[in-house]
Formats: C-alpha cells, structure tokens, sequence
C-alpha cells in the first residue's frame, strides 16, 4: 500500500513538473518568487519565535516548519529557473544561475536538505533555533552568490 501511495505522488510529481515545464517563462519567474516570499513569511515567523520576539508555539512552528519543507524544491523541480526565465519579468535572480546551473543546483539542494529538517525540529525550541541557523546559512550563501542586490 505504502509502495503505491509512493508511487502516486512521483507520477503526480512528474505530470506536474511537466505542466510547470510548459508555462510561460514569465509565469515562471512569478511562481518561484511567490514560493520564495511564502517561504520567507514562515522563516520570519520561526526567526521571531526563535529571538523571543514571539513566544514559542509548537504547533505554529511545526505549521510553517512544514510550509518551507513542502515549498523547498519546487521552484527548482517545476522548472522555474528553466529556460527563458532569466529575462522578461523584473526578477532578483543573478544570471550565475544559468551560467552555473550545477552550482546553483547544488546550493539550492543543500537549502531543501536544510528545509526539510526543519517540522521535525520545530516541537522543541532549541533544536528550531539550531535547524533555524542551518538554515539561515543555506539561504544566505544562494542570495550572496546568485541574488542580484
């Protein structure tokens, strides 16, 4: 059961990434920029209970932990850096990305390794601040090398 369960959602997966495929590069570059701002709403909201500045809530935190987790790799996997998409709607993304496609891919997968870590760490304060921390210093080390400032 599990095995078919599995192997739904890769067919799933794939029929979706080829639909992703498909789209215009501008509507492309609008959804790995909706993905990214979702994602850095939940990172604000785990940084501020992870500074005091919220108070820890376990099922919050795991809540938004899950969001960056399932957002984490779609930009990448529904083709939202592929072709034409370094050019036409006002985008951030620096044009290293294209040039040093296996880079930036690498560095994309360690945030979605990091990114996924995190539900299992967001019931305990301490290790979120750790997972947190992981993190933070896979986003910055994308942003430093393939975000135009």
């Amino acid at each position: 059961m599990k095995i078919q369960h599995l192997a739904a959602i890769a067919i799933a997966s794939l029929s979706i990434s080829a639909a992703f495929a498909q789209a215009k590069p501008e509507d492309q570059i609008k959804y790995r920029q909706s993905a990214m701002t979702v994602t850095a709403r939940s990172v604000g909201v785990l940084s501020a209970m992870a500074k005091g500045d919220l108070p820890f809530n376990k099922e919050l935190a795991q809540r938004h932990a899950s969001t960056i987790a399932d957002l984490s790799d779609l930009p990448l996997t529904a083709g939202a850096y592929g072709p034409g998409t370094d050019k036409g709607a006002p985008t951030k993304a620096d044009p290293k990305i294209w040039s040093e496609a296996d880079k930036f891919k690498a560095a994309f997968d360690k945030f979605s390794t990091s990114a996924r870590s995190l539900p299992a760490a967001a019931g305990d304060l301490n290790s979120l601040k750790t997972a947190l921390a992981d993190l933070g210093k896979t986003c910055k080390g994308c942003h430093d090398d393939y975000r135009m400032k």
